[in-house]
């Protein structure tokens, strides 16, 4: 049977509020964070989930446990951690300022030093975008396109065993991860571009077959708007 999977980007942190870079680095859920989650959850309250999922990070974690705490009509029991699903890794630029890696990445694709991420990514194309981040990395740790094609076709296999037999699932998971699974199977995505950065605690929808394909069929929605 095909599978319903709501998207749903975490909550506020302390490092999105400061504008520091956060993939596998972990800060905790803001104030306002868990306050607009608690309108998320109120607006999903009344659809019917078969399971809920998160990433294995504790932003999305205490995510997911809002939305099961706040739903009305599901019987979610423990909630499974996919680390399949985690934020995009940035290796030694965790934790550093947002605005000081796209200099260095803008630098590193030869490009007029620019903060403005979309402008990057427009000008070079997503797949050198990748490449060029993990080249400007000191180390050389971030993840680079075949990194992450490889880990989000692992994830959506990992989904599709996970859900066998679920019509309808939510799944906590981050912004850039959610962004990329966007640029790749969101309908109305060119698969080349960026496309809109999905707002903290928002909704992406998505259908997965039983042979495993996934389509992206609203992205970046409010929930209410579903």
């Amino acid at each position: 049977m095909k599978t319903e999977v709501y998207l749903v980007r975490h909550g506020e942190t302390l490092f999105n509020r400061l504008n520091k870079v956060q993939g596998w680095c972990d800060t905790p859920l803001t104030i306002k964070g868990i306050d607009d989650l608690k309108k998320t959850a109120a607006a999903l309250s009344q659809i019917h989930f078969d399971n809920m999922y998160s990433s294995d990070l504790k932003r999305a974690i205490d995510t997911v446990h809002l939305m099961k705490d706040a739903n009305q009509v599901s019987k979610i029991g423990k909630i499974k951690k996919l680390p399949e699903f985690r934020e995009v890794f940035y290796g030694s630029f965790e934790g550093g300022s947002i605005d000081d890696i796209w200099l260095s990445v803008s630098k590193a694709a030869g490009i007029p030093a620019t903060t403005d991420v979309k402008k990057i990514i427009d000008t070079i194309g997503i797949y050198k975008f990748r490449e060029v981040t993990k080249k400007a990395d000191p180390l050389h740790l971030a993840e680079n396109t075949e990194e992450l094609e490889t880990r989000m076709c692992r994830a959506i296999k990992v989904l599709r065993k996970e859900t066998s037999g679920e019509g309808r699932v939510l799944l906590v998971s981050h912004g850039d991860f959610i962004k990329t699974l966007g640029i790749k199977y969101w309908k109305e995505s060119d698969g080349l571009h960026d496309i809109t950065f999905p707002d903290n605690g928002s909704v992406s929808r998505g259908i997965l077959d039983e042979e495993g394909n996934f389509e992206i069929v609203d992205y970046n929605c409010k929930a209410e708007d579903l």
